[in-house]
């Protein structure tokens, strides 16, 4: 039998798990302004991908990196998930970020 497959499957399964909580974290602390660092594991895992050897390896690389790829998207999406009130927002991060136009700040805060 050939579990190639079967354990493909199992790293994709356990790397997008692995990235969602790092992907809340990240939001949590570092805003959207991380997604650079996403842009070039994800770069850097695939172009590693293209010269490994060992068939399984690779294609776990390679799915780490396209899960690194995708969470940038899943980071800009955590931060509207963050703006509905849906997960919670870091108040230390929130007094550093710019006021949007129109809003003034208050005394007192």
């Amino acid at each position: 039998m050939h579990f190639t497959g079967i354990i493909i499957a199992i790293c994709t399964f356990l790397t997008i798990g692995i990235w969602h909580p790092i992907v809340i974290k990240t939001e949590y602390y570092w805003g959207t302004r991380a997604w650079v660092v996403y842009l070039v594991i994800g770069l850097a895992s695939i172009g590693a991908a293209l010269f490994i050897e060992n068939t399984l390896i690779s294609a776990i690389v390679g799915v780490f990196g396209a899960s690194a790829l995708w969470g940038i998207g899943e980071l800009f999406h955590q931060k509207k998930r963050v703006e509905k009130g849906w997960f919670p927002k870091n108040p230390r991060r929130a007094s550093k970020e710019p006021k949007a136009q129109g809003e003034t700040q208050r005394d007192g805060e």
